[in-house]
C-alpha cells in the first residue's frame, strides 16, 4: 500500500532519530469501527508491525484509548512490549484510586446514563474505571441518538466534578480529568523521545494532536473529519502501513 508522499518523507526524518514514541489510539486506527463495541479486534497484522517496532532499539510504542486497560489489553491481545494507557489517558500500570466521593459520583453517573439509555433503542452505556460511556452509533434514528447525547450534556455531565469528552456517536463522563494530549506528554518525558509519532481517527484525539509541535513530530489523522493533524491516510488499512514502513526504515 502507498502512503502520501509527504507523509513518507516525514517517517523517513522520524526513523532516524536515536529516541522514538509511537502511539496510537486503538478503536478507528488498530481496529476497524464495529457496531459491538466488544467485539472491535485488531486489523490482521496491525499488532505484529507494532510489536514489530517496539522490539527495534530507541522505539516505544504505546495504545492510547478510551478504553480501560483491561479491556484493552483483552481485546487488542497487545504484549507487555507495548505500553497500554486507558481511559483517555487517566488510567496506568498501577490502576486508578477513586476516593469515596468520587466513587459515589461515579454511581450517579453510571445511573443516569442508563436511564437515558432505556429511553433510546440501540444507545447503550458502557462502564468505566473513571465513569462511563453514553454510545449510541446502534440507535436508528439520528436524530434520536443527538437527542440522547443532548439529554447526557445537560443531565450527569453537568454534575460537578464530571468531565465530558466527546466522541463519535458517543459521550464519555468522567470523575477525573484527563486526556490523551497529556498522555503522550508524559509518556515523552518518561522516555524522553526526541520526536513523537500518533495516529488517531476521533474527536478525543485532537488533545493528542494539539501536543505535537516538536519539529520531528508526525501526527497523523485516520479518516475524514477536521482535524489539526498534520497528515491524513484513509483507515486502519493505512495505518498499519504506517506502521510497517516505519519499522522497514527503522530496520534500515
Amino acid at each position: 500500500m502507498s502512503l502520501p508522499a509527504d507523509l513518507g518523507e516525514a517517517l523517513g526524518g522520524f526513523s532516524a532519530l536515536g529516541t522514538v514514541l509511537v502511539a496510537t489510539d486503538y478503536d478507528g486506527v488498530v481496529a476497524p469501527i464495529v457496531s459491538d463495541p466488544a467485539a472491535a479486534f485488531p486489523l490482521p497484522g496491525t499488532v505484529p508491525a507494532l510489536e514489530a517496532l517496539a522490539a527495534l532499539p530507541g522505539v516505544t510504542v504505546a495504545l492510547v484509548s478510551g478504553r480501560d486497560r483491561a479491556t484493552l489489553g483483552r481485546l487488542s491481545g497487545v504484549q507487555s512490549s507495548i505500553v497500554t494507557v486507558g481511559s483517555h489517558g487517566a488510567e496506568w500500570e498501577g490502576g486508578i484510586a477513586l476516593d469515596g466521593e468520587q466513587q459515589e459520583l461515579r454511581s450517579t453517573v453510571l445511573s443516569a446514563l442508563s436511564v437515558i439509555a432505556d429511553r433510546f433503542p440501540g444507545a447503550a452505556v458502557e462502564p468505566k474505571p473513571l465513569g462511563g460511556a453514553l454510545h449510541v452509533r446502534n440507535v436508528v434514528d439520528p436524530a434520536s441518538g443527538a437527542q440522547a447525547l443532548q439529554e447526557a450534556r445537560r443531565g450527569p455531565a453537568a454534575l460537578p466534578g464530571v468531565h465530558a469528552t466527546e466522541g463519535k456517536a458517543v459521550l464519555e463522563l468522567t470523575v477525573l480529568d484527563a486526556s490523551k494530549g497529556r498522555a503522550l506528554t508524559v509518556l515523552r518525558e518518561q522516555v524522553r523521545a526526541d520526536a513523537v509519532l500518533y495516529l488517531g481517527d476521533d474527536v478525543t484525539d485532537e488533545k493528542a494532536f494539539a501536543v505535537l509541535t516538536g519539529a520531528g513530530d508526525v501526527s497523523v489523522k485516520v479518516g475524514d473529519g477536521a482535524t489539526a493533524a498534520r497528515f491524513r491516510v484513509d483507515g486502519p488499512a493505512d495505518a498499519r502501513a504506517v506502521f510497517e514502513e516505519l519499522a522497514a526504515l527503522r530496520r534500515g
